[in-house]
């Protein structure tokens, strides 16, 4: 099944996006830090300033207050200490209670919030002023303990300890200084105000950071574009230099300036491209003498083969003839098998030197591919002597070399009656566009490892049996004629025992013009 991959995808996988996103999570996560301890410090400052000057406040009034008290109160004396705080509170809203010596808490103002417990066993535990944040009616409250101590032996009465510094849902005392147990008088004075103007200066700096963070990103934005680009910029140089030299321009060479990692990459690439065509123009080179080599041995064979084969066509003659004992007679019959056999050879490296100098010529004709066929195994002597069979039931026309494709079949039918079982069927089938040719023997077919390497040259498959009938070149040839003619060979093992050779050809209406 085939996958269609969308663009934006991609594009979002892109290297140039991805350096963005985190530049931009960077920042935002830089941002949000910094925002968050800074909220943090200016909530505790602002809210240890409320309890601080609501301590001292609280302190100056129970100062003044608290002499004229006398003790030990009554319900109604306590009464008129908070209803007098309350009134002095002003614009902090006091809501203040009083007890006496563990007492119910007594409060002039029916709205006053009820005194935590917490903050209750805080001041009568430590004997220090408390204070304590605290929630009522979803309101944030600071709510306020604060004992009254004798001030001296006459039995006048003052304020206790300095408060404490208050924590959200914690009664704290302060530490700093105590009052003498002995100098208590038990009278505790309650009072709480709530925090709302405290909360709006909070959520005040909540709004402002909030409306601060998106200009913020948007301006790292345009930092995050630049590394980005100035990141990319030798990346997408070194792409297209790694394009150019897949494309086969070796002498590609990249500019390096800088002394940063990408600098040493782009030094590096140069050096590869070097190499690499350092080493491309030695093996063209050992290829280009290879090859002359091969040419000019098989040409210089040529002749004094031609003049023995010459020779053992006589020699051929007079061992029919009798005439000649019988050991010189089987030595006749061995060189001249050897002397045919090594003039084949010539003449296949001939031909390979002609296709690596891509100087095979090809003289394509209309012709259809079951005339080819019935001409090959007739010229062979394959037609009438039953080990060969053909399956031709349908026109095939194609524009191809008759003689090259002649080479290509009677290679792949010399090569499935030496080393595959008879009978050898050659089937022609038109599929479309296409002309396919088979051939198929009852063999043990190909190994598995050898598939791969069928059409190398001077491969053979049984590597322990070097020396056999053929040169090693015949399918790599019937390879290369199949390419000239615009065609494919393909090798493969039938299902049920067997080597298939392939060779599909584009039919006449397809084909191009004569070569």
């Amino acid at each position: 099944m085939r996958r269609f991959r969308l663009p934006f995808r991609s594009a979002a996988r892109g290297l140039r996006v991805r350096l963005v996103v985190a530049f931009l999570l960077a920042a935002a996560f830089g941002a949000l830090l910094t925002a968050g301890l800074t909220f943090h410090r200016a909530r505790a400052a602002i809210l240890d300033r409320a309890e601080e000057t609501a301590v001292a406040d609280l302190r100056t009034q129970l100062d003044s207050l608290a002499p004229d008290l006398t003790l030990p109160p009554t319900p109604e004396d306590l009464r008129g200490l908070t209803r007098q705080i309350d009134q002095a509170g002003g614009a902090r809203a006091w809501h203040a209670s009083a007890s006496y010596r563990g007492g119910e808490p007594v409060t002039a103002s029916p709205g006053t919030p009820p005194v935590p417990d917490e903050l209750r066993r805080a001041v009568e535990d430590s004997g220090r002023a408390v204070h304590q944040r605290t929630e009522h009616d979803g309101r944030p409250w600071l709510a306020l303990g604060m004992p009254v101590a004798y001030t001296d032996d006459s039995g006048d009465t003052g304020t206790g300890t300095d408060a404490g510094t208050g924590t959200d849902a914690d009664a704290q005392a302060d530490t700093d200084t105590s009052a003498d147990a002995g100098s208590l008088s038990g009278l505790i004075v309650y009072a709480a105000f709530p925090l709302d103007d405290d909360r709006a200066d909070i959520d005040a700096l909540v709004t402002a950071a909030e409306a601060g963070a998106v200009p913020a990103l948007a301006l790292a934005l345009v930092p995050a574009l630049f590394a980005a680009r100035s990141v990319l910029r030798p990346v997408r140089r070194l792409r297209h230099g790694a394009e150019r030299i897949a494309a086969g321009e070796l002498d590609t060479r990249l500019d390096a300036p800088g002394r940063d990692e990408l600098a040493d990459l782009t030094r590096s690439f140069n050096t590869m491209a070097e190499t690499l065509e350092r080493d491309a123009a030695e093996l063209r080179r050992l290829e280009a003498g290879a090859r002359r080599f091969a040419a000019d041995v098989a040409h210089e064979l040529r002749t004094p083969l031609a003049a023995m084969a010459a020779v053992t066509e006589v020699l051929d003659e007079d061992a029919a003839s009798g005439v000649l004992p019988a050991d010189t007679e089987d030595a006749v019959r061995l060189i001249s098998e050897e002397v045919r056999a090594l003039a084949r050879t010539v003449e296949d490296l001939m031909e390979v030197s002609r296709f690596d100098a891509k100087a095979a010529p090809v003289h394509r004709e209309d012709v259809d591919l079951r005339t080819l066929v019935t001409k090959t195994l007739q010229l062979r002597g394959w037609a009438h002597d039953g080990r060969v069979r053909a399956d031709l039931p349908e026109p095939a026309p194609v524009r191809v070399d008759p003689r090259r494709i002649d080479v290509v079949l009677g290679n792949l039918v010399a090569n499935a009656l030496h080393h595959g079982r008879p009978p050898v069927t050659v089937t022609v089938r038109v599929r479309g566009d296409r002309v396919r040719v088979t051939v198929t023997d009852r063999g043990p077919g190909i190994p598995d490892e050898a598939l791969p390497y069928v059409f190398d040259r001077f491969y053979k498959a049984d590597a322990a049996r070097p020396r056999s009938g053929g040169s090693g070149l015949g399918l790599a040839i019937a390879q290369e004629n199949a390419a000239l003619n615009d065609g494919t060979l393909t090798a493969a093992n039938h299902p049920d025992g067997g080597a298939v050779f392939t060779l599909t050809l584009p039919s006449a209406a397809s084909s191009p013009g004569t070569t």
